[in-house]
């Protein structure tokens, strides 16, 4: 509001009347002309300190702060080290201009730099070859009262492979649902793999003696990790579009 009341002329003998009507004060509208008048300041140099470090001066510290003794530790530490020595050579704000000036404030540790791994991955690329199964809790009829769901879901084809409801999270109501999935779609040995989380059931001795036996290769997500999950349609398991029925 006070930049529409500014814009308004100075001798159209209307400022008064617009700042009542607008509730803008009238010295406000008139500090804003005068500093908008005004012609720009040029910004003057700043003068160096009487006490500032010549460059033979600031190439000695930047040796000392590069030298191997001080080359993982932080200015303040090195003040401090040095003033424990007897030694003054500048302040740590002057440390932290040099090195800002030399390209050299960044992290002064020695540390591991890790590679770039890439992320595992299961491509499927016919229906059969790569399974993912997971258990949901589905709210039951009275209060405290579960059911749990198992799905096992067909990676390439998005298909439900086999399900089952239970009253209980357990390796055990797995077995016999997986069994009568590999025989109803004919999954030969050798040829599937199996994609879960890492739950119990997962990961429970009985699961890992049933998929050995019949021939399944296991795998699981990364610890720690929520990309993982092929249900989820993440980057870490992808499969490539099935084919169109049409």
């Amino acid at each position: 509001m006070t930049a529409v009341v500014v814009a308004i002329p100075p001798k159209s003998g209307m400022t008064s009347a617009v700042c009542a009507a607008t509730g803008v004060s009238r010295a406000t509208v008139h500090r804003t002309r005068v500093r908008l008048a005004a012609p720009p300041v040029a910004a003057r140099p700043r003068p160096r300190p009487v006490r500032a470090l010549n460059d033979p001066q600031r190439q000695q510290v930047l040796d000392l702060l590069c030298t191997p003794r001080f080359a993982d530790q932080a200015p303040a530490e090195i003040y401090a080290t040095l003033l424990d020595e007897g030694v003054y050579h500048c302040s740590i704000r002057t440390m932290y201009r040099i090195l800002d000036d030399n390209g050299e404030v960044r992290e002064r540790r020695q540390q591991l730099s890790h590679p770039v791994y890439q992320k595992p991955e299961l491509l499927a690329e016919k229906p059969n070859e790569v399974w993912s199964w997971d258990i949901a809790k589905l709210m039951g009829p009275a209060k405290w009262s579960y059911f749990y769901l198992y799905v096992v879901l067909d990676i390439y084809s998005r298909r439900v492979v086999g399900w089952y409801v239970g009253d209980a999270e357990s390796a055990a109501l797995f077995e016999p649902l997986f069994k009568d999935a590999m025989e109803k779609h004919d999954v030969p040995p050798g040829q599937l793999t199996l994609h879960a989380d890492r739950g119990e059931p997962m990961k429970a001795k009985a699961t890992a003696f049933l998929l050995a036996d019949l021939g399944v290769t296991r795998s699981h997500n990364r610890p720690h990790t929520s990309n993982s999950l092929p249900l989820r349609r993440r980057g870490t398991i992808r499969s490539p579009r099935a084919p169109s029925k049409r």
